[in-house]
């Protein structure tokens, strides 16, 4: 079954919660692009973004967003208070959590979400060509994985707070002008050490030649979107 291509995952996000917030924390931000679209649409919404990586989180500082601030901690020790937000956010950053972690950062979420607020997250299935790639210097096979089933751990516990109330699958285009780009933004992020060497970047180079045109190499990144429900 072919999936839809979304270009936009705020799309998606809006679609499943056309009112979101007012409160929303994310748990592993990066560099807040989706946050910044959600605000720009919802003005009225107030956001806490976290991050680890400090070189990232410095960026994130000086974006001087009104109504976005951010703090450097994970999602395993949010430093929140109790039943403060409306709505969590976790983009590709559920598998970046350590592996005995996972179940405790899903707690904490519940723990920092108010009754009837919502987790969304957003994971990339371990398929395709650009994985294909990535898995030459960084397979995350393993946590990919180990984070779907922290997610079945979570709605299967006794007692769970949650329950999963919807499932999106869908596919985004990733374009990069040259091996250059890729290398740089795939091969060197400041979040994590690859321990690229001299020839593992030409093996890379050479599995990424096939996929470049005189446009560059454009690829597709199958996403699945869980969303979950604080339920007491």
């Amino acid at each position: 079954m072919q999936l839809p291509l979304i270009t936009d995952e705020l799309d998606i996000l809006t679609a499943l919660l056309p009112q979101p917030g007012p409160a929303i924390i994310e748990l592993g931000c990066g560099s807040a692009r989706l946050a910044q679209g959600l605000l720009a649409r919802f003005p009225h919404c107030h956001y806490l973004g976290l991050e680890v990586d400090a070189i990232q989180h410095a960026r994130n500082l000086a974006l001087g967003h009104p109504h976005m601030r951010f703090a450097a901690a994970g999602a395993q020790a949010i430093p929140e208070g109790d039943a403060g937000f409306d709505l969590a956010l976790m983009l590709k950053s559920l598998h970046h959590v350590p592996l005995t972690a996972m179940d405790t950062a899903l707690h904490e979420v519940a723990r920092v979400l108010r009754p009837g607020g919502c987790l969304y997250v957003s994971e990339p299935v371990y398929v395709g060509a650009l994985n294909d790639i990535v898995r030459l210097y960084n397979d995350e096979g393993l946590v990919r994985a180990a984070a779907q089933d922290a997610l079945e751990r979570a709605l299967a516990t006794a007692n769970s707070p949650w329950r999963e109330v919807a499932r999106r699958r869908f596919d985004t285009p990733v374009h990069f002008a040259d091996f250059a780009e890729y290398e740089r933004r795939m091969l060197y992020p400041s979040f994590a050490d690859h321990r690229i060497t001299p020839e593992l970047t030409a093996r890379v180079a050479a599995a990424f030649a096939p996929h470049c045109g005189a446009d560059g190499a454009h690829f597709t990144r199958p996403m699945l979107v869980r969303l979950l429900q604080k339920i007491k």
